[in-house]
């Protein structure tokens, strides 16, 4: 099944209506999360208990007709808790297979930050290649699997840091807000009558558009979006910036070029174009750069932060015309 660039801009237009029916604001988050969806990405979010991410990735699952698994991170847990292993059936007398809850579409991988690395390691075969090896077998998964890994930004106390080659694997690292005083109120509101978020999840009326079946044609069409070379370049000198500027330590990747490139094709479609302008470039600099950046501990000291050092990154190179 092919589809046009017109299936993907109504499909986005769609899918954004639908959420909105269940989530209240938080526009820009939803908006990266459905980037990262159509470009075969994934993303982490931070963000306090209880400003609605798991309730994010279940709307995203309803609304795009996929599955949706949850794993909650502990000290304790074990690779083979997350990707299934083998056991044997009397019975048969053979080994079945027992999926783990990574064979989903969207999986929300919860606190991922509190399980050791060991553990957040079964997460990067399956995060890169969409494929998990299980008993010398490889078992691949769909092609809409995408992980919302979640951090909290405040408790840190018995985590354990992502390292950074596992920070890149993901395209964006976005932040979850507490909603506006205007949009609390809202929420307040329709909690007291039968428009709970919770509710109308599980009441319906909220309607797929598109199935998971179709969501790698809309991913395809992506490369009918239009990008100059000129943005490209662009793209190239503001990731190479990062590991030349004196105050970075560790600069920003080949992959981040990658994700900047697709990420910005994906945003044009979202404000229905099919080419890409700097602009598109430009909003998405901070999420797709900002966790990959680590800064010299002398400039940290000063007081300089991440999303500091990026908007100097933008003013340092100039724009394409």
């Amino acid at each position: 099944m092919t589809a046009s660039l017109d299936d993907l801009k109504q499909t986005l237009a769609a899918a954004r209506a639908e959420i909105a029916k269940v989530i209240i604001g938080q526009q820009s988050v939803i908006d990266h999360a459905l980037i990262a969806i159509f470009t075969r990405n994934h993303v982490l979010v931070e963000g306090v208990p209880g400003v609605g991410k798991t309730l994010l990735v279940r709307t995203l699952a309803q609304v795009l007709g996929t599955e949706f698994g949850r794993i909650q991170f502990t000290p304790d847990l074990m690779p083979a808790d997350i990707t299934g292993t083998s056991v044997f059936n009397l019975k048969e007398n053979e080994f079945k297979l027992v999926k783990g809850p990574v064979f989903t579409s969207f999986l929300l991988a919860d606190e991922i930050n509190r399980a050791p690395a060991k553990t957040q390691s079964a997460l990067l075969q399956a995060m890169q290649e969409r494929q998990v090896s299980i008993d010398n077998e490889t078992h691949t998964l769909p092609a809409s699997f995408t992980v919302f890994a979640t951090q909290n930004p405040v408790e840190y106390e018995g985590t354990y840091p992502l390292p950074e080659a596992q920070k890149d694997r993901f395209m964006f690292k976005v932040k979850m807000d507490y909603p506006t005083r205007a949009e609390e109120v809202s929420l307040a509101g329709r909690l007291l009558g039968r428009e709970a978020p919770e509710a109308v999840l599980q009441s319906g009326s909220v309607q797929p558009v598109i199935g998971a079946d179709q969501i790698a044609a809309m991913q395809a069409a992506l490369e009918q979006v239009t990008v100059r070379d000129e943005l490209v370049s662009y793209v190239v000198d503001l990731v190479r910036a990062t590991r030349e500027h004196e105050a970075v330590l560790v600069g920003a990747g080949p992959r981040a070029t990658i994700a900047l490139v697709v990420a910005s094709r994906a945003r044009a479609v979202l404000e229905q174009r099919d080419f890409v302008s700097p602009d598109d470039v430009r909003a998405l600099v901070e999420p797709v750069l900002g966790h990959r950046l680590v800064l010299r501990p002398e400039y940290e000291i000063e007081g300089l932060t991440v999303p500091e050092l990026v908007s100097r990154v933008l003013e340092q190179v100039p724009v394409p015309r």
